[in-house]
């Protein structure tokens, strides 16, 4: 890869994969990225991408990813679990129907939230001395809900079939929806050009859930056509009443609302809400063998604005703290080898209300 001018004072830097911001990290905010895609608008099997993704995960450490990825959620029920299933009941049914064909119809594989509001509040917070467990911060003496959500600014591809460039723009979400099935109803879905921008047919596996449109990229904007740059982002606002806008070639094409995450009766989980954590970019190239190279993802800037009243900058707010979490646990931030929390880092989930004895 080829590095573009970062433009801004915005005091950038650099790590494994590209992870620009680290030191100005934002909640709530408008990511934007002016790109020139790597080769042909014609040449299918790469797929580069710039993405978000919560502080407490680091893109290829899998220990950290763990129980975190790609959670968004602060309720206290089956949502939190390993599998959404309860081990007494085995329940609900949904969770055992609906999945993939790889998971045999189980909707989830996931080892449940490390970090949830289920989290027993006799596990430390670091305050009192004991090894941090839970990053905190307490609400009315329970633990907020913690992870690392994901949010695309886009992954692009090409169709091998009509071999037309496009990029996916989405959001990545845990707990699961029955059959991944979100609610995007007219008032929490919006396109705005129904025909360059369809619903991605992928919604989901075992492993998350997915809120995507593919929309049609500007043909000439790949380093071997015209070369242009175009620009790509997403506009944000945390919470439940939150929503993401997605930006393709400087417009507005798709919205999802917090409320098409809604609760859902089936699996018994409560609201996902639109990514609260400090949330830092990443851009990264994925490849098929057959491709010649060199192939160049040139990358302008990324800049990331907030409005001039609602500044929430850094990676370690008050209210999502992240830096000593971190800083406890730092090997499975920087050894790539260790893919899991438990089997490899040797680290145990913090105790659930639901399930242990606290």
């Amino acid at each position: 890869m080829r590095e573009g001018l970062v433009i801004g004072n915005l005091g950038f830097c650099h790590s494994s994969r590209v992870r620009y911001g680290v030191q100005h990290i934002l909640t709530s905010a408008y990511f934007s990225a002016n790109v020139s895609l790597p080769g042909a608008s014609k040449t299918y099997g790469l797929w580069p991408a710039v993405w978000t993704m919560g502080n407490l995960g680091r893109a290829g450490y899998g220990a950290s990813l763990e129980g975190t990825w790609p959670y968004t959620y602060d309720s206290c029920d089956v949502g939190t679990l390993a599998n959404q299933t309860d081990p007494v009941t085995n329940g609900p049914p949904a969770a055992h129907t609906g999945g993939v064909s790889s998971s045999k119809g189980e909707m989830s594989y996931l080892p449940g939230q490390r970090l949830s509001a289920c989290t027993c509040t006799s596990e430390s917070d670091g305050t009192d001395g004991q090894k941090m467990v839970h990053p905190g911060p307490k609400i009315d003496g329970q633990y907020v809900g913690r992870s690392a959500p994901e949010i695309d600014v886009f992954e692009a591809q090409v169709d091998q079939h009509t071999l037309i460039g496009a990029v996916s723009q989405s959001g990545q979400w845990a707990p699961f929806n029955a059959a991944f099935v979100w609610d995007n109803s007219s008032t929490n879905l919006i396109i705005s050009d129904p025909v360059n921008s369809k619903l991605n047919t992928f919604i989901g596996n075992e492993w998350q859930q997915t809120t995507s449109v593919v929309t049609n990229t500007n043909q000439n904007c790949y380093t071997q056509e015209g070369g242009c740059f175009s620009t790509y982002g997403f506009e944000y606002k945390a919470g439940n009443d939150g929503y993401i806008q997605w930006v393709n070639d400087a417009k507005m094409v798709w919205e999802v609302k917090a409320a098409g995450m809604g609760p859902d009766s089936k699996t018994q989980i409560g609201q996902r809400p639109v990514p609260q954590e400090p949330m830092v970019s990443t851009r990264v190239r994925r490849l098929r063998k057959h491709l010649v190279f060199p192939a160049y993802m040139l990358v302008d800037y990324i800049r990331v604005y907030q409005p001039a009243d609602q500044h929430n900058i850094g990676c370690d707010p008050p209210n999502f703290p992240t830096a000593d979490y971190i800083n406890t646990y730092i090997e499975a931030y920087t050894n790539p080898n260790l893919t899991t929390w438990v089997d490899d880092y040797k680290q145990r989930m913090p105790k659930n209300r639901l399930i242990d004895q606290c």
